[in-house]
């Protein structure tokens, strides 16, 4: 096998690892699949929801304060009547928690 044959093959590996790595840190897509439902696909929750669990739009002062750390944060331990999101790893609830500071 060449020097170069090994480097290409090596090269292909990294790279189908990287794409893998960012697949599962998608966090528009975790966002749709976890949050979407309560929060609203932009951020801003139906009427209803929003009265009912006490959720705020992404658009309020109060939640564009909070920092990437700070959602995520709560994503892991819930607050109010929002439960913990469960079956994310750490690296998806940072993902997710960064996707939603850019929703406005």
């Amino acid at each position: 096998m060449t020097k170069c044959f090994r480097s290409q093959i090596a090269l292909a590996a990294l790279l189908a690892c990287a794409g893998v790595l960012g697949f599962s840190q998608d966090g528009a897509a975790t966002y749709k699949a976890k949050c979407a439902m309560c929060h609203g696909p932009t951020g801003t929750p139906n009427a209803g929801m929003a009265k009912a669990m006490g959720i705020k739009p992404v658009s309020d002062p109060d939640i564009q304060k909070l920092t990437v750390d700070q959602i995520a944060a709560t994503v892991k331990t819930g607050k109010g009547k929002m439960k913990p999101v469960a079956g994310l790893s750490d690296d998806q609830v940072k993902a997710v928690a960064a996707y939603f500071k850019t929703l406005k």
